[in-house]
């Protein structure tokens, strides 16, 4: 793929909030990026922010849902989860020690991604996370 016509390809898909579409997201996902050595990675961050939709916004309540994108191109694959919003706080990375029972799960995804980004509109909030194909273009060591 050249680099000055190289476009990425982008999917989406809405679902009920219901603890039962997480396992329809990952599916899903790991459709979209079969055989791509990121699938992995991508399938486990797509399930920790569905289900932090689901559970800490009104994503979860009834008649709730939520947003999944997936962005591919030659360079990165990104996926972002909106929620319904509805909570006094943004979500943001925390790193919990190893016996908290919660809020270790943007933590977890900002240790997998190459970038974690959150986004907040007055319709909820959006937290895509990043993989880059070649671990350089994150200033991560090779």
């Amino acid at each position: 793929m050249h680099e000055y016509t190289s476009s990425a390809r982008v999917w989406g898909l809405t679902c009920p909030g219901f603890p039962e579409e997480v396992s329809r997201a990952r599916r899903w996902t790991r459709d979209i990026l079969r055989g791509s050595p990121l699938a992995e990675d991508a399938e486990l961050i797509v399930s920790e922010l569905s289900a932090n939709a689901i559970l800490h916004t009104a994503s979860g309540h009834e008649s709730g849902s939520f947003h999944l994108a997936v962005a591919v191109s030659a360079q990165v694959v990104a996926v972002s989860v909106t929620d319904d919003g509805c909570t006094g706080t943004a979500p943001k990375v925390e790193h919990q020690d190893q016996e908290a029972e919660h809020g270790r799960g943007l933590g977890m995804v900002s240790v997998i991604a190459h970038r974690v980004v959150v986004h907040d509109s007055d319709g909820g909030h959006t937290v895509t996370a990043e993989l880059f194909t070649d671990a350089r273009m994150g200033g991560h060591p090779c």
